[in-house]
């Protein structure tokens, strides 16, 4: 792992030189689009052993082993004219589609938007170089990229906006855990960022995977929509890194902007599991593609509407929300008086600040429900800080061994969570409760004891205002005794 990890800084050494590269996210940029090519010929080196006959989609010059493995080849304005005047027109009008030509329409996906921002051919021949050090056909490499790969899209989080991409390990697989994918069963997540649900999904179906067939069904399991570009193309690489061959399912889109109406029975899926954009306003149009009583701008609000419509019947969702999607009013109110009566809430895991640090400091939920059955109650559970913690941040993250609680609390669907009890975490609020509240889900805990503030700016401005009343009272006495003094005299 140091070996690898020694790479990519080196690598991102050698990008800080170029005029080309402008910060964090032009540099991630630029390293995945060439490991992107990278993984995907030394996955067809695999194939090209495996199957009589494998045909590449990429034309020969283009493929990685043609023009950039060997060392002392072409470089300086060479390989600039040849990486942006060929490479890139060719990946990004390679021909067919999903059906006909998987590989092809997957590699086109990734280059649609990609760009090669360096200035230097010498520059760039030195990365191309360094990362020709990788050797992704040994399985422990591979591997240890796997991890290493982690640390990548955790970089992403300082690289200004484009940390909304990651969803912490830990959260990922408890909601995939508690959502149990089965094998047979079609996985989606339709605001698919980097892949880390998609990943843990995987993760979790290979353990039911003993053959060559039920490894085909995996393979077509895996479903997503990442709409920016950068994203997609990690997300893409991900998967062909966890075993994912050709992952074409994976589109390049916005979800939103296909309306609910157009979706047949067949587009509909047994799970989803994401964290959608929250606090994104869509482009104007989008909300004409959904019924008007649930038209809005605001993203977390569609896609919740969208989650609800697309899931088969007894289909589950696990999805991270915001607390001002739990509280909203106006149109949120609908659409959650909708997902009450279409769906089974049946569990809210609210989080505490610092989750998603240093990208939001919004406390977020985690929301699990099953479609098919209307809800009786909502059961909720306050996920508390590790002794000694006080906030969560990039150096010390939450961690998976938190959720051990919640875990052992958890019980089966089956009989309606009947084996739940409540504690100092853990409480149940009825519909009824919830409809005279006019749908607001933002329910306290009635087990927690009042938290008494002993912030010292607040204790001193508590300190004025009661010493403001107190002297208003005086004045209002004085003022009393005085008019009653006065009419006696």
């Amino acid at each position: 792992m140091s070996n690898l990890s020694s790479v990519i800084k080196s690598i991102q050494d050698i990008m800080r030189q170029d005029s080309g590269v402008d910060g964090d996210a032009q540099r991630i940029s630029q390293l995945t689009w060439l490991l992107f090519l990278k993984v995907f010929d030394a996955l067809e080196e695999e194939l090209e052993l495996t199957r009589d006959d494998y045909k590449s989609p990429i034309p020969e010059a283009m493929r990685w082993r043609n023009w950039a493995t060997d060392a002392e080849g072409i470089t300086g304005d060479a390989l600039l004219d040849f990486v942006n005047n060929q490479l890139f027109a060719t990946l990004k009008s390679l021909s067919g589609d999903a059906q006909r030509n998987p590989r092809g329409y997957v590699v086109r996906g990734v280059f649609e938007d990609a760009y090669n921002y360096m200035k230097s051919g010498q520059l760039l021949r030195q990365v191309i170089n360094k990362l020709n050090a990788i050797d992704f056909n040994r399985q422990a490499e591979r591997h240890q990229f796997n991890d290493l790969y982690e640390k990548i899209l955790k970089d992403l989080q300082s690289a200004g906006n484009a940390g909304e991409f990651y969803t912490p390990r830990a959260v990922t697989q408890f909601m995939v855990d508690m959502v149990n994918p089965q094998l047979g069963e079609r996985v989606m997540d339709p605001a698919t960022g980097t892949g880390g649900f998609l990943v843990c999904a995987i993760e979790h179906l290979r353990k039911q995977v003993h053959n060559t067939e039920e490894e085909a069904t995996l393979q077509n399991s895996i479903l997503g929509v990442e709409k920016k570009q950068m994203p997609h193309m990690l997300c893409v690489t991900n998967l062909m890194l966890h075993g994912i061959e050709v992952p074409s399912l994976v589109r390049h889109d916005n979800t939103l902007s296909r309306p609910l109406r157009d979706y047949t029975p067949a587009d509909r899926v047994d799970v989803i599991l994401t964290n959608p954009p929250f606090g994104g306003i869509e482009e104007p149009g989008i909300e004409q593609g959904f019924p008007a009583d649930v038209r809005t701008k605001e993203t977390a609000d569609l896609f919740l509407v969208l989650i609800k419509h697309i899931l088969k019947t007894n289909g589950r969702a696990a999805l991270v929300l915001p607390d001002g999607t739990l509280f909203g009013e106006g149109v949120k109110t609908r659409i959650k008086e909708q997902l009450l009566a279409e769906c089974n809430l049946h569990t809210i895991v609210r989080l505490p600040n610092g989750v998603f640090a240093p990208y939001t400091g919004i406390k977020t939920n985690l929301l699990f429900f099953t479609k098919g059955k209307p809800t009786e109650h909502v059961w909720y559970y306050e996920h508390p800080y590790p002794a000694g913690v006080k906030n969560y941040n990039k150096t010390k993250p939450i961690r998976i061994e938190e959720f051990e609680a919640e875990k052992a609390w958890w019980a089966t669907e089956a009989d309606g969570f009947a084996a739940r009890v409540e504690n100092e975490r853990a409480w149940k609020v009825s519909i009824e409760q919830i409809k005279a509240a006019n749908y607001n889900l933002d329910q306290k805990n009635p087990h927690a004891a009042e938290v008494v503030n002993h912030d010292p700016e607040q204790l001193l401005a508590d300190y004025a205002r009661l010493q403001t009343e107190a002297q208003s009272l005086r004045d209002q006495l004085k003022a009393i005794l005085g008019q009653s003094l006065g009419g006696k005299i």
